[in-house]
């Protein structure tokens, strides 16, 4: 039960059937989050917001776009991004000027425009990569920025945890139970499938008790039924045409900073998990581009922003199975069922409970690769400058928890706490006395990073 599972990056060993139940489970570890977005921003818009049959249509398309761009490498899903969720309640609040008059239908296609240059400006960075090289870039990167962060995304999941699960905590119980069960004592392909069990398991169970007459902690139904009775089988996606005015553009292209951030933490933790040079190979110039043209593209016609999503590399720690094509093959997924509403709103009635239980080990799983990420790189924290560099990032990236807002003009901005961390971590790191750190010098602590040039030679090396 101790002993350490082999890690599978050709996923084709274990065969087409499993291969389908692994993007299955990918599939599901990002459904909740990926169509909470569009939910909120209904909110929102009054009724007018985002689709959630586009957003599901630009997560899988933006996946493989992603894919594509990074030489088919990286095991990254693209969601949707909560990070301009702001940006899209300033707009839909707007009310002066050329926005006076406007329904909140009418405002939408604005705000996905702000998104469309949002994504553009990804490309900008993506070129500084390319340009200076990414050995000078990760010189401003070191563990002792990259491991708080890590520890960061994973922790400022935790109260959406926490809220999802007390809707119901006896079915939470039972998902997260579900998942540790077959994550510690299954067998086989039982023992790389924790969290789509943790589903199916955990949703006929809510079945059983809503037949029984048991309702959620607030008196509401378990599971509501209602949406698939009304929906079509069969039904394209509504997608909405940006427009694009300054107005919108300064509301929503500025966070795009936070995001791509965001973006240098989660392809870290993706390499840490993997031990995978994905920083150097493909590389974050080409990362960055792929992550940038899927949310240009989906802003274009009406879906949210993208990010590489934490939730997914929770299942590559949990599985063990790094192959890209698995992730492949959920992005494949999400775009069939983004093609069938009653699907997608059959998989909508996912309880919360479920996912907020299932989340306990994902959103943990994320922060212990940060910790690991520290602790294997043996970062010194018995210098003074080290210290002061993690103790920010963890105080920012926790206790900003609504963002810092300022105005520029009239427009108002937000930066997200993980936007503030990794910002003031880079800053500190860079200006303090001692970085001595030098990407690629030392092999073998980059390769507990995951981002050492030379896996195989060192590796070789040691035997």
């Amino acid at each position: 039960m101790g002993e350490k599972r082999q890690a599978i990056y050709d996923a084709t060993t274990l065969g087409k059937p499993k291969m389908a139940v692994l993007g299955l489970q990918h599939m599901f570890a990002m459904f909740g989050a990926t169509i909470l977005v569009p939910i909120l921003v209904n909110g929102y818009f009054n009724g007018e917001g985002l689709s959630v049959q586009v957003t599901l249509f630009f997560a899988g398309l933006g996946t493989l776009l992603f894919h594509l761009c990074s030489k088919f490498k990286v095991p990254a899903f693209l969601g949707s991004s909560f990070a301009f969720l702001g940006g899209f309640a300033t707009i839909a609040n707007l009310n002066t000027g050329k926005y006076a008059n406007m329904t909140y239908g009418e405002k939408l296609p604005y705000a996905c425009g702000g998104i469309v240059v949002a994504g553009l400006l990804y490309l900008i960075l993506a070129l500084i990569f390319r340009l200076v090289g990414v050995k000078k870039v990760m010189h401003y990167l070191p563990p002792v920025v990259t491991g708080p962060i890590i520890i960061c995304i994973g922790l400022s999941l935790a109260p959406s945890a926490i809220g999802n699960a007390s809707a119901n905590w006896i079915l939470a119980i039972i998902a997260f139970l579900v998942v540790i069960i077959f994550n510690i004592w299954g067998k086989g392909m039982w023992k790389i499938i924790p969290i789509l069990m943790g589903v199916v398991i955990s949703y006929l169970v809510a079945v059983i008790f809503q037949a029984f007459g048991m309702t959620n902690a607030d008196g509401s139904a378990i599971i509501d039924y209602a949406p698939i009775a009304t929906a079509a089988w069969v039904g394209l996606p509504k997608f909405v045409i940006a427009k694009f005015d300054i107005t919108a553009i300064l509301v929503m292209a500025p966070i795009a900073i936070a995001t791509m951030m965001e973006h240098v933490g989660d392809i870290s933790a993706i390499s840490a998990t993997t031990s995978k040079n994905f920083i150097e190979d493909p590389g974050l110039n080409r990362t960055l581009l792929g992550d940038g043209l899927a949310t240009a593209l989906a802003g274009m016609f009406g879906g949210p922003a993208n990010t590489t999503y934490g939730e997914n590399t929770g299942v590559l720690e949990l599985s063990k199975v790094y192959d890209p094509k698995v992730v492949r093959i959920a992005a494949v997924y999400a775009i069939i069922v983004s093609f069938i509403p009653k699907i997608a709103d059959i998989i909508g009635t996912m309880p919360t409970a479920i996912i907020g239980g299932i989340s306990f080990v994902l959103y943990g799983m994320i922060s212990a690769i940060g910790v690991r990420n520290v602790v294997e790189n043996k970062v010194d924290f018995t210098k003074s400058r080290n210290l002061i560099v993690a103790a920010v990032i963890l105080v920012s990236g926790l206790g900003f928890t609504d963002g810092i807002t300022f105005t520029i003009g009239s427009t108002s901005i937000t930066l997200t706490s993980l936007a503030i961390a990794a910002l003031l971590g880079i800053i500190l790191n860079a200006i303090l006395p001692g970085n001595d750190y030098n990407f690629g010098d030392n092999h073998k602590g980059d390769i507990n990073r995951g981002v050492s040039f030379n896996n195989i030679e060192e590796e070789n090396n040691e035997k």
